[in-house]
């Protein structure tokens, strides 16, 4: 079982950023594929950004060279850098982590066995 809490969410205004965090633990071996997914108001889950223990990324399009997804394996903590936020972004932000190798793009959430409760992120205009 992994264990996942994500931290630094909150309000922005429209430019700004912020970093997200995602601490695991509770593991007996380290996931392979981390990523982040995010849940806006009236909207489907959707992946943001994946990372592989080799420090591959993707991205979904609509934060690609906004958002930088990095992962510390020393602390084992995954981060999601957040820049150039809009209202577009608005949303609670999860941590998902599964022990298979990243889907070919951001993936979906059946595609990924353990979730943090999730860190809310909102955006003013």
């Amino acid at each position: 079982q992994v264990q996942l809490v994500e931290s630094g969410g909150g309000s922005v205004q429209s430019g700004g950023s912020l970093r997200l965090s995602c601490a695991a633990s509770e593991y007996t071996l380290p996931p392979h594929c981390m990523a982040w997914f995010r849940q806006g108001p009236g909207k489907e889950r959707e992946g943001v950004a994946t990372i592989e223990p080799d420090g591959s990324t993707n991205y979904a399009d609509s934060v690609k060279g906004r958002f930088t997804i990095s992962q510390d394996n020393a602390k084992n903590t995954l981060y999601l850098q957040m820049n150039s936020l809009n209202p577009e972004d608005t949303a609670m932000y999860y941590c998902a982590a599964d022990e298979r190798w990243c889907p070919a793009l951001v993936g979906k959430p059946y595609e990924f066995r353990y979730w943090g409760q999730g860190t809310r992120v909102t955006v003013s205009s």
